[in-house]
């Protein structure tokens, strides 16, 4: 049974329709709202390539129903960064943290997040905020020096 409703995503209003309320936040995304940043990797919350925050709270959106994200606003990667990269995606460019591709939405979503919470994170804390994402490329070291990269961006405008 399909029933219409409205998600607020980036800041704007969607109608879904044609959407089985069993339907991730991730495939409506994707595929009825046509916003592909957020990856389709394992399915099981376990790779982090499809993390989009909820109310301000990183989640990976392959284990949210759409429907329960009705009266919450939903952030994408696509929200961004529209037109210039932000400090976060110009480190992991600078630094070599994008290798293939695949993990780098969710990776920025998490450090977007983390240093959002935290703008001067130790090690540990970074390491705890990108543990949710897989990595086949990087081998990690040039995410972690994207991050030491952004922190110092940060600090230096401050």
């Amino acid at each position: 049974m399909s029933v219409p409703y409205e998600l607020s995503v980036n800041g704007h209003a969607h109608q879904v329709e044609d959407s089985w309320l069993g339907e991730s936040l991730l495939f409506v995304l994707r595929e009825r709202l046509g916003l592909t940043g957020s990856k389709v990797g394992c399915e099981q919350g376990e790779c982090g390539s499809c993390s989009v925050l909820v109310d301000g709270v990183l989640v990976c959106a392959c284990l949210v129903l759409a429907a329960s994200a009705v009266d919450a606003e939903v952030t994408t990667i696509e929200a961004l960064g529209d037109d210039v990269l932000t400090d976060v995606q110009a480190a992991f460019v600078s630094e070599g943290g994008v290798q293939c591709g695949f993990c780098t939405p969710g990776l920025v979503m998490a450090v977007h997040d983390l240093l959002d919470r935290n703008p001067a994170p130790g090690p540990l804390e970074v390491r705890e905020a990108v543990s949710g994402n897989l990595c086949r490329c990087t081998g990690y070291g040039r995410v972690l020096a994207a991050v030491e990269a952004a922190v110092s961006t940060r600090a230096s405008r401050s």
